[in-house]
Protein backbone atom coordinates (compact mmCIF):
# COMPACT_ATOMS: atom_id res chain seq x y z
CA UNK A 1 0.00 0.00 0.00
CA UNK A 2 1.10 3.57 -0.58
CA UNK A 3 1.03 6.21 2.18
CA UNK A 4 -2.52 7.39 1.54
CA UNK A 5 -3.84 3.83 1.42
CA UNK A 6 -2.15 3.11 4.74
CA UNK A 7 -3.61 6.21 6.39
CA UNK A 8 -7.14 5.66 5.08
CA UNK A 9 -7.24 1.90 5.65
CA UNK A 10 -10.03 0.67 7.90
CA UNK A 11 -7.72 -0.24 10.77
CA UNK A 12 -6.07 3.22 10.78
CA UNK A 13 -8.81 5.66 9.81
CA UNK A 14 -10.39 6.31 13.20
CA UNK A 15 -9.82 8.40 16.32
CA UNK A 16 -8.55 6.87 19.53
CA UNK A 17 -7.16 9.36 22.04
CA UNK A 18 -4.21 8.46 24.24
CA UNK A 19 -0.42 8.83 24.46
CA UNK A 20 0.77 5.22 24.88
CA UNK A 21 0.88 4.28 21.18
CA UNK A 22 2.50 7.52 19.96
CA UNK A 23 5.07 7.32 22.78
CA UNK A 24 5.98 3.77 21.74
CA UNK A 25 6.52 4.58 18.07
CA UNK A 26 8.53 7.68 18.92
CA UNK A 27 10.80 5.59 21.15
CA UNK A 28 11.44 3.28 18.19
CA UNK A 29 12.26 6.37 16.08
CA UNK A 30 14.74 7.59 18.73
CA UNK A 31 12.35 10.30 19.99
CA UNK A 32 12.83 12.95 17.27
CA UNK A 33 10.55 15.38 19.14
CA UNK A 34 13.09 15.74 21.94
CA UNK A 35 15.48 17.57 19.62
CA UNK A 36 12.98 20.21 18.51
CA UNK A 37 11.55 23.51 19.75
CA UNK A 38 7.75 23.67 19.65
CA UNK A 39 5.01 26.23 19.82
CA UNK A 40 1.99 24.08 20.74
CA UNK A 41 -1.52 25.24 19.84
CA UNK A 42 -4.88 23.87 21.02
CA UNK A 43 -8.40 25.29 20.81
CA UNK A 44 -11.75 24.95 19.04
CA UNK A 45 -11.33 27.73 16.47
CA UNK A 46 -8.39 29.81 15.31
CA UNK A 47 -5.61 27.23 15.59
CA UNK A 48 -4.84 27.29 11.89
CA UNK A 49 -4.89 31.08 11.59
CA UNK A 50 -2.70 31.53 14.66
CA UNK A 51 -0.28 28.92 13.30
CA UNK A 52 -0.19 30.61 9.88
CA UNK A 53 0.58 34.02 11.42
CA UNK A 54 3.39 32.60 13.54
CA UNK A 55 4.78 30.60 10.64
CA UNK A 56 4.92 33.67 8.39
CA UNK A 57 6.61 35.77 11.08
CA UNK A 58 9.19 33.08 11.85
CA UNK A 59 10.00 32.32 8.21
CA UNK A 60 10.40 36.00 7.38
CA UNK A 61 12.65 36.35 10.43
CA UNK A 62 14.97 33.75 8.93
CA UNK A 63 14.11 30.76 11.10
CA UNK A 64 13.70 27.34 9.54
CA UNK A 65 10.10 26.69 10.52
CA UNK A 66 8.16 23.46 10.57
CA UNK A 67 4.38 23.42 10.81
CA UNK A 68 2.03 20.55 11.59
CA UNK A 69 -1.70 21.06 11.05
CA UNK A 70 -4.93 19.18 10.46
CA UNK A 71 -7.05 18.58 8.55
CA UNK A 72 -5.79 19.15 5.01
CA UNK A 73 -7.49 20.67 1.98
CA UNK A 74 -6.14 18.75 -0.99
CA UNK A 75 -3.49 16.27 0.20
CA UNK A 76 -1.96 14.88 3.36
CA UNK A 77 1.34 16.56 2.42
CA UNK A 78 -0.10 19.94 3.46
CA UNK A 79 -0.13 18.83 7.08
CA UNK A 80 3.66 18.68 7.29
CA UNK A 81 5.54 21.71 5.96
CA UNK A 82 8.98 23.29 6.30
CA UNK A 83 9.26 26.98 5.48
CA UNK A 84 5.73 26.76 4.02
CA UNK A 85 6.70 23.97 1.59
CA UNK A 86 4.73 20.71 1.99
CA UNK A 87 6.66 17.48 2.38
CA UNK A 88 7.21 15.99 -1.08
CA UNK A 89 5.49 12.77 -2.13
CA UNK A 90 8.72 10.74 -2.09
CA UNK A 91 9.64 11.75 1.47
CA UNK A 92 6.07 11.33 2.68
CA UNK A 93 5.93 7.79 1.25
CA UNK A 94 9.30 6.91 2.77
CA UNK A 95 8.48 8.13 6.27
CA UNK A 96 4.93 6.77 6.45
CA UNK A 97 6.09 3.36 5.21
CA UNK A 98 8.91 3.33 7.78
CA UNK A 99 6.46 4.08 10.59
CA UNK A 100 3.94 1.55 9.29
CA UNK A 101 6.58 -1.18 9.13
CA UNK A 102 7.52 -0.53 12.76
CA UNK A 103 3.86 -0.43 13.71
CA UNK A 104 3.30 -3.88 12.19
CA UNK A 105 6.51 -5.35 13.60
CA UNK A 106 5.73 -4.31 17.19
CA UNK A 107 1.91 -4.49 16.92
CA UNK A 108 1.38 -0.94 18.20
CA UNK A 109 -1.89 -0.39 16.26
CA UNK A 110 -1.37 3.27 15.44
CA UNK A 111 -4.20 5.47 14.17
CA UNK A 112 -4.04 7.73 11.11
CA UNK A 113 -3.31 10.83 13.17
CA UNK A 114 -0.66 9.10 15.26
CA UNK A 115 1.19 8.04 12.11
CA UNK A 116 1.02 11.60 10.82
CA UNK A 117 2.23 13.02 14.14
CA UNK A 118 5.22 10.70 14.21
CA UNK A 119 5.93 11.43 10.53
CA UNK A 120 5.91 15.16 11.21
CA UNK A 121 8.29 14.90 14.15
CA UNK A 122 10.72 12.73 12.17
CA UNK A 123 10.62 15.01 9.13
CA UNK A 124 11.17 18.15 11.21
CA UNK A 125 14.16 16.56 12.93
CA UNK A 126 15.65 15.40 9.62
CA UNK A 127 15.31 18.96 8.32
CA UNK A 128 16.86 20.47 11.46
CA UNK A 129 14.02 22.93 12.02
CA UNK A 130 14.73 25.82 14.37
CA UNK A 131 11.13 25.85 15.57
CA UNK A 132 7.95 23.87 14.89
CA UNK A 133 4.45 25.32 15.06
CA UNK A 134 2.44 22.33 16.25
CA UNK A 135 -1.35 22.16 16.08
CA UNK A 136 -3.30 19.58 18.07
CA UNK A 137 -5.70 17.29 16.27
CA UNK A 138 -8.50 16.88 18.81
CA UNK A 139 -8.60 18.17 22.36
CA UNK A 140 -5.20 18.51 23.94
CA UNK A 141 -4.53 16.45 27.05
CA UNK A 142 -4.73 13.08 25.24
CA UNK A 143 -3.95 14.31 21.72
CA UNK A 144 -0.95 12.56 20.19
CA UNK A 145 0.92 15.85 19.79
CA UNK A 146 0.97 16.21 23.58
CA UNK A 147 4.08 14.07 23.99
CA UNK A 148 6.28 17.17 23.77
CA UNK A 149 7.71 18.13 27.14
CA UNK A 150 9.29 21.57 26.89
CA UNK A 151 7.31 23.91 24.59
CA UNK A 152 8.49 27.42 23.88
CA UNK A 153 4.84 28.31 24.52
CA UNK A 154 1.46 26.61 24.71
CA UNK A 155 -1.35 28.60 23.08
CA UNK A 156 -5.05 28.07 23.76
CA UNK A 157 -7.26 29.66 21.09
CA UNK A 158 -11.02 30.25 21.20
CA UNK A 159 -13.03 27.53 22.96
CA UNK A 160 -16.51 26.45 21.91
CA UNK A 161 -18.74 23.40 22.32
CA UNK A 162 -17.34 20.79 19.93
CA UNK A 163 -16.54 17.07 19.97
CA UNK A 164 -18.74 16.78 23.05
CA UNK A 165 -18.76 12.99 22.80
CA UNK A 166 -14.99 12.99 23.45
CA UNK A 167 -14.16 16.20 25.31
CA UNK A 168 -17.16 16.95 27.51
CA UNK A 169 -20.53 18.68 27.41
CA UNK A 170 -19.58 22.09 28.82
CA UNK A 171 -17.14 24.87 28.00
CA UNK A 172 -15.41 24.14 31.29
CA UNK A 173 -14.89 20.45 30.53
CA UNK A 174 -13.65 21.15 27.01
CA UNK A 175 -11.37 23.97 28.22
CA UNK A 176 -9.81 21.63 30.75
CA UNK A 177 -8.99 19.11 28.00
CA UNK A 178 -7.49 21.81 25.78
CA UNK A 179 -5.47 23.24 28.68
CA UNK A 180 -3.89 19.80 29.06
CA UNK A 181 -1.12 20.93 26.67
CA UNK A 182 0.17 23.44 29.25
CA UNK A 183 3.44 22.35 30.87
CA UNK A 184 4.90 23.14 34.29
CA UNK A 185 7.26 26.09 34.17
CA UNK A 186 6.48 27.02 30.56
CA UNK A 187 4.42 29.89 29.06
CA UNK A 188 0.69 29.45 28.49
CA UNK A 189 -0.82 32.06 26.17
CA UNK A 190 -4.57 32.68 26.07
CA UNK A 191 -7.13 35.44 25.68
CA UNK A 192 -9.03 37.27 28.35
CA UNK A 193 -12.06 37.03 26.00
CA UNK A 194 -11.83 33.23 25.79
CA UNK A 195 -15.06 31.57 26.93
CA UNK A 196 -12.94 29.14 28.89
CA UNK A 197 -10.73 31.82 30.45
CA UNK A 198 -11.41 30.97 34.10
CA UNK A 199 -10.90 27.25 33.56
CA UNK A 200 -7.74 27.72 31.49
CA UNK A 201 -6.28 30.09 34.10
CA UNK A 202 -7.13 27.67 36.92
CA UNK A 203 -5.64 24.72 35.03
CA UNK A 204 -2.51 26.69 34.21
CA UNK A 205 -2.05 27.52 37.88
CA UNK A 206 -2.74 23.92 38.87
CA UNK A 207 -0.24 22.53 36.36
CA UNK A 208 2.32 25.18 37.18
CA UNK A 209 2.34 26.89 33.80
CA UNK A 210 3.27 30.54 33.43
CA UNK A 211 0.16 32.38 32.16
CA UNK A 212 0.48 35.15 29.57
CA UNK A 213 -2.96 36.67 29.13
CA UNK A 214 -3.65 38.96 26.19
CA UNK A 215 -6.63 40.73 24.61
CA UNK A 216 -7.94 40.79 21.04
CA UNK A 217 -6.54 43.47 18.75
CA UNK A 218 -8.75 45.66 16.53
CA UNK A 219 -8.97 44.27 12.98
CA UNK A 220 -11.13 45.77 10.24
CA UNK A 221 -11.11 46.27 6.47
CA UNK A 222 -7.75 44.63 5.94
CA UNK A 223 -5.91 46.41 8.74
CA UNK A 224 -4.92 45.74 12.34
CA UNK A 225 -4.17 48.35 14.96
CA UNK A 226 -0.84 47.65 16.66
CA UNK A 227 0.34 50.19 19.26
CA UNK A 228 -1.96 52.84 17.75
CA UNK A 229 -0.52 52.16 14.28
CA UNK A 230 -2.61 50.95 11.34
CA UNK A 231 -0.90 47.88 9.84
CA UNK A 232 -1.94 45.97 6.73
CA UNK A 233 -3.27 42.51 7.69
CA UNK A 234 -4.16 39.94 5.06
CA UNK A 235 -6.68 37.83 7.03
CA UNK A 236 -10.36 38.82 6.92
CA UNK A 237 -12.70 39.17 9.87
CA UNK A 238 -12.69 40.98 13.21
CA UNK A 239 -12.19 37.62 14.96
CA UNK A 240 -8.68 37.45 13.52
CA UNK A 241 -7.77 40.10 16.08
CA UNK A 242 -7.91 37.30 18.66
CA UNK A 243 -5.55 35.04 16.73
CA UNK A 244 -3.22 37.95 15.95
CA UNK A 245 -3.03 38.90 19.63
CA UNK A 246 -2.12 35.32 20.58
CA UNK A 247 0.58 35.17 17.91
CA UNK A 248 2.12 38.51 18.86
CA UNK A 249 2.14 37.68 22.57
CA UNK A 250 3.98 34.48 21.64
CA UNK A 251 6.49 36.51 19.62
CA UNK A 252 7.17 38.59 22.74
CA UNK A 253 7.93 35.38 24.61
CA UNK A 254 10.20 34.15 21.80
CA UNK A 255 12.19 37.37 21.84
CA UNK A 256 12.72 36.98 25.58
CA UNK A 257 14.03 33.48 24.88
CA UNK A 258 16.70 34.74 22.49
CA UNK A 259 14.86 34.88 19.16
CA UNK A 260 15.32 38.04 17.10
CA UNK A 261 12.02 39.13 15.56
CA UNK A 262 11.66 42.85 14.82
CA UNK A 263 8.60 45.01 14.18
CA UNK A 264 9.35 45.58 10.49
CA UNK A 265 9.46 41.83 9.91
CA UNK A 266 6.18 41.41 11.79
CA UNK A 267 4.51 44.06 9.61
CA UNK A 268 5.77 42.43 6.42
CA UNK A 269 4.54 39.03 7.63
CA UNK A 270 1.06 40.32 8.49
CA UNK A 271 0.76 41.84 5.04
CA UNK A 272 1.75 38.54 3.40
CA UNK A 273 0.12 35.88 5.59
CA UNK A 274 -2.43 33.57 3.98
CA UNK A 275 -4.73 30.91 5.36
CA UNK A 276 -6.88 29.22 2.77
CA UNK A 277 -10.68 29.09 2.96
CA UNK A 278 -11.09 31.31 6.00
CA UNK A 279 -13.29 34.17 4.81
CA UNK A 280 -11.50 33.96 1.47
CA UNK A 281 -12.94 35.69 -1.58
CA UNK A 282 -12.90 34.27 -5.08
CA UNK A 283 -14.13 35.89 -8.29
CA UNK A 284 -15.67 33.22 -10.49
CA UNK A 285 -17.26 34.12 -13.83
CA UNK A 286 -18.00 37.63 -12.52
CA UNK A 287 -19.65 36.20 -9.39
CA UNK A 288 -18.37 37.04 -5.93
CA UNK A 289 -17.72 33.85 -3.98
CA UNK A 290 -16.90 33.72 -0.26
CA UNK A 291 -15.30 30.49 1.00
CA UNK A 292 -15.21 29.66 4.69
CA UNK A 293 -14.49 26.50 6.65
CA UNK A 294 -16.96 27.17 9.47
CA UNK A 295 -17.14 23.69 10.98
CA UNK A 296 -18.95 24.45 14.25
CA UNK A 297 -21.44 26.98 15.70
CA UNK A 298 -18.75 29.40 16.85
CA UNK A 299 -17.26 29.45 13.35
CA UNK A 300 -20.74 30.04 11.95
CA UNK A 301 -21.21 32.94 14.37
CA UNK A 302 -18.01 34.53 13.06
CA UNK A 303 -19.15 34.07 9.45
CA UNK A 304 -22.61 35.47 10.25
CA UNK A 305 -21.09 38.54 11.91
CA UNK A 306 -18.84 39.11 8.90
CA UNK A 307 -21.83 38.90 6.55
CA UNK A 308 -23.89 41.27 8.70
CA UNK A 309 -21.02 43.75 8.76
CA UNK A 310 -20.18 43.62 5.05
CA UNK A 311 -23.22 42.27 3.16
CA UNK A 312 -26.25 43.39 5.13
CA UNK A 313 -29.43 43.38 3.03
CA UNK A 314 -27.63 41.66 0.13
CA UNK A 315 -28.98 38.59 -1.65
CA UNK A 316 -26.97 35.59 -0.45
CA UNK A 317 -26.96 31.95 -1.48
CA UNK A 318 -25.22 29.28 0.61
CA UNK A 319 -23.66 26.06 -0.63
CA UNK A 320 -23.24 23.97 2.51
CA UNK A 321 -22.08 20.50 3.50
CA UNK A 322 -20.62 19.02 6.67
CA UNK A 323 -19.59 15.90 8.53
CA UNK A 324 -22.34 13.95 10.23
CA UNK A 325 -21.00 14.56 13.76
CA UNK A 326 -21.22 18.36 13.47
CA UNK A 327 -23.92 20.52 15.06
CA UNK A 328 -25.26 21.73 11.72
CA UNK A 329 -28.63 22.75 13.17
CA UNK A 330 -27.04 25.43 15.33
CA UNK A 331 -24.64 26.38 12.53
CA UNK A 332 -27.60 27.12 10.28
CA UNK A 333 -29.39 29.09 12.99
CA UNK A 334 -26.57 31.61 12.64
CA UNK A 335 -26.36 31.51 8.84
CA UNK A 336 -30.05 31.30 7.94
CA UNK A 337 -32.00 33.66 10.25
CA UNK A 338 -35.74 33.86 9.70
CA UNK A 339 -36.97 36.23 6.99
CA UNK A 340 -33.43 36.78 5.70
CA UNK A 341 -34.37 35.69 2.17
CA UNK A 342 -31.20 33.62 1.97
CA UNK A 343 -31.14 30.43 -0.08
CA UNK A 344 -29.59 27.20 1.18
CA UNK A 345 -28.16 24.50 -1.10
CA UNK A 346 -26.97 21.24 0.45
CA UNK A 347 -24.08 19.36 -1.12
CA UNK A 348 -23.54 15.71 -0.22
CA UNK A 349 -19.83 15.42 -0.89
CA UNK A 350 -17.85 12.22 -1.17
CA UNK A 351 -16.19 11.54 2.18
CA UNK A 352 -16.56 8.62 4.63
CA UNK A 353 -18.14 10.69 7.43
CA UNK A 354 -20.02 13.22 5.29
CA UNK A 355 -23.62 14.02 6.28
CA UNK A 356 -26.16 12.47 3.92
CA UNK A 357 -29.03 14.54 2.52
CA UNK A 358 -31.59 12.02 3.74
CA UNK A 359 -30.41 12.61 7.33
CA UNK A 360 -30.02 16.35 6.86
CA UNK A 361 -33.63 16.91 5.75
CA UNK A 362 -34.95 15.22 8.88
CA UNK A 363 -33.97 18.41 10.69
CA UNK A 364 -33.56 21.03 7.94
CA UNK A 365 -36.36 20.85 5.38
CA UNK A 366 -35.83 24.07 3.42
CA UNK A 367 -32.59 23.19 1.62
CA UNK A 368 -32.24 22.32 -2.04
CA UNK A 369 -30.04 19.30 -2.76
CA UNK A 370 -27.39 19.98 -5.39
CA UNK A 371 -25.00 17.67 -7.23
CA UNK A 372 -22.76 20.25 -8.91
CA UNK A 373 -21.64 23.10 -6.61
CA UNK A 374 -19.52 24.71 -9.33
CA UNK A 375 -22.61 25.01 -11.53
CA UNK A 376 -24.44 26.68 -8.63
CA UNK A 377 -21.59 29.18 -8.31
CA UNK A 378 -22.56 30.51 -11.76
CA UNK A 379 -25.91 31.79 -10.46
CA UNK A 380 -26.26 35.49 -11.39
CA UNK A 381 -29.28 36.10 -9.17
CA UNK A 382 -27.30 36.71 -5.97
CA UNK A 383 -24.94 39.41 -4.73
CA UNK A 384 -22.81 36.83 -2.92
CA UNK A 385 -22.49 33.05 -2.98
CA UNK A 386 -21.07 31.56 0.22
CA UNK A 387 -19.51 28.10 0.05
CA UNK A 388 -19.03 26.90 3.60
CA UNK A 389 -18.88 23.96 5.98
CA UNK A 390 -16.49 21.04 6.07
CA UNK A 391 -12.92 21.71 5.02
CA UNK A 392 -12.98 18.32 3.27
CA UNK A 393 -15.91 19.51 1.16
CA UNK A 394 -14.14 22.75 0.27
CA UNK A 395 -11.05 20.82 -0.72
CA UNK A 396 -13.06 18.59 -3.05
CA UNK A 397 -14.90 21.51 -4.67
CA UNK A 398 -11.91 23.77 -5.20
CA UNK A 399 -9.15 21.25 -5.89
CA UNK A 400 -8.92 22.34 -9.51
CA UNK A 401 -9.01 26.07 -8.77
CA UNK A 402 -5.74 28.00 -8.60
CA UNK A 403 -4.76 29.50 -5.23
Amino acid sequence: MDAVQILTSSEKFHIELGLARISRILELLDNPQKNLNFIHIAGSNGKGSTAAILEEILVQSGYKTGKFISPHLFSYNERITVNKHPICDLEFERIVEKINDLDKKFNIQLTEFEILTAAGFLYFKENACDVVVLETGLGGRLDSTNVIEHPLASIITSISLEHKERLGNTIEEISKEKAGIIKKGYPAVFLKENKGYNTILAESQKIGGVPFVTEALPVKNGYAILNNEKVKFNLNGAHQGENLALALKTVEILNKKGFEINNNTIKAALKAVKWRFRLEFLDYNDNKILIDACHNPDGARVLANFLDENFKDKKIKFIFGCLKNKDYKEVLEYLMPENSGRKLCFYEFNYPNALKYEDFIKHINYAKKINDPVFEMNDKNYDLIVVCGSIYMLGSIFKDFTA
